[in-house]
């Protein structure tokens, strides 16, 4: 099979493409293109299982960058595991055909215990004194400790955060090279995620977000020089396109003032009980999964999110069906954003009374997506000295709130998982071959076969 490489651009539309893009301008005009239609909802877990399965969510079954465990009743966002996703990938498709096929997974999720060949994929260390430090997973295991030799420490908070840069996609994507020259994979699957930082900062304002547009495009060339020198095939993907959003709605707050919400009380601050409340909201950027414990005001939930002013859909069984979201682990009802609104989790009434999390960058105490994590808070005098100072404490062994991240939702700019409005600003793929498309546009669930056809391009077309 023929070498090939698959690089995530998140948030890369056609629109984006131009003077500022030099490197995928030129791919785009060399080889061939066509616009990606949409899954629902459009975040990064539910698009990139899609793809690599070739099925919908409701096959697949990552519903969500998170969601309600119900067996736990507990709220739970960017698990890890491949055990959560029902259907075998790409290289387990490619391996039936050449049993000789390798795979690399570079930072694309639910990658940990996976059938690839190797793996690479974040996990900080958490020390019972409380803090966070950078590290990844790995497979094999001592590929941790050779990337890290060569590269330098993964930059765990330019990921993700307020200091979210550039620095973590040319990490990953220096990476990529090292394990090309390493173990020269079949194909490598290699996530970069700069340009989703700045467009949910800004929106997708050209004159904001250029230099990040150079910048990602930069480290985008030099992986295609490196592959391209290999003989390899060159595809580059996104998983959806970011509007403009100017209207936060914090449907968990809706669904508390009319007595919907269970809260628990903990040192004067308040925690959703998502097991004790009749109703509550996984909010998911432009997507929330309702879910209804208390079957009987599953009507009144239904009509009060309806008449909630940002909110464009509210779809039930039928309609989930439709939307090839009809599985288990989706709520029982699916909330889809006004195109100029999204979703917060905020279910507290009294910022007060928020928990210690909400003003910290938290992934997975939070029961939903938190957008405001990119943003210090613009409240705080001196946020870099708060910063050094409680890094310094932590050093010093004592425990100490990085609470930098403030509670006012407005500051985002940016916004994703409802379908894009146009193809022009929707999720997009390129590629190096001419005549392995078969067409302007594909299916969400043929981009595994378009990557099949460019490891097996003996085989024709499917």
């Amino acid at each position: 099979m023929r070498k090939t490489i698959v690089i995530n651009a998140v948030a890369l539309t056609p629109s984006l493409i131009g003077q500022a893009t030099p490197n995928l301008a030129r791919l785009q005009a060399q080889g061939a293109s066509a616009a990606i239609e949409p899954v629902l909802p459009a975040v990064t877990c539910s698009v990139q299982a899609t793809y690599l399965t070739g099925v919908w969510p409701a096959q697949h079954g990552i519903v969500g960058n998170g969601w309600y465990f119900r067996d736990e009743c507990e709220v739970k966002f960017w698990r890890q595991s491949d055990g959560l996703v029902g259907r075998p990938r790409v290289w387990d498709e490619a391996r039936r055909i050449d049993p000789s096929v390798t795979c690399a997974n570079l930072f694309w999720w639910n990658a940990m215990y996976s059938t690839a060949d190797y793996t690479l994929t974040p996990r900080p260390m958490y020390p019972a004194d409380g803090r966070k430090l950078p590290d990844v997973w790995t497979h094999p295991p001592e590929l941790r400790w050779e990337i890290q030799r060569k590269l330098g420490q993964f930059p765990l908070f330019s990921f993700w955060g307020p200091a979210a840069s550039i620095a973590s996609t040319r990490w990953i994507a220096d990476a990529a090279i090292e394990v090309d020259r390493r173990v020269g994979p079949t194909l490598s699957l290699v996530y970069l995620p700069h340009l989703d930082y700045a467009l949910q900062r800004h929106g997708p304002d050209l004159a904001k977000v250029g230099a990040d547009l150079r910048a990602l495009d930069e480290v985008i060339g030099g992986l295609m020089a490196h592959f391209a020198g290999q003989g390899a095939s060159v595809i580059v993907l996104s998983e959806y396109g970011i509007a403009s959003v100017s209207r936060p709605v914090h449907l968990n707050r809706i669904l508390r003032e009319h007595g919907l919400i269970t809260v628990r009380r903990e040192l004067g601050r308040e925690l959703l009980d998502a097991g004790a409340s009749r109703a509550f909201a996984v909010a998911d950027h432009q997507v929330a999964h309702v879910y209804v414990n208390d079957r009987a005001c599953l009507d009144k939930v239904r009509e009060l999110l309806a008449a909630t002013p940002g909110v464009g859909e509210v779809l039930d069984d039928d309609a989930k069906r439709a939307s090839h979201l009809d599985h288990p682990r989706s709520g029982d009802l699916i909330v889809v954003a006004a195109p100029d609104a999204w979703f917060t989790y905020y279910y507290w009434l009294d910022d007060g009374k928020a928990p210690d999390f909400a003003r910290t960058v938290d992934i997975h105490r939070k029961p939903g997506y938190d957008p405001a994590e990119l943003f210090l808070d613009p409240s705080l005098c001196c946020p870099k000295l708060k910063i050094a100072w409680t890094l310094l404490k932590r050093k010093l062994g004592f425990r100490s709130l990085l609470n930098v991240i403030g509670l006012d939702a407005t500051l985002v700019r940016g916004s994703h998982g409802r379908p894009a409005p146009s193809p022009a600003e929707g999720a997009v793929l390129l590629t190096s071959q001419k005549g392995l498309l078969d067409g302007p546009s594909l299916a969400p669930t043929q981009v595994r076969d378009v990557i099949l056809r460019h490891l097996n391009e003996d085989a024709g077309r499917r």
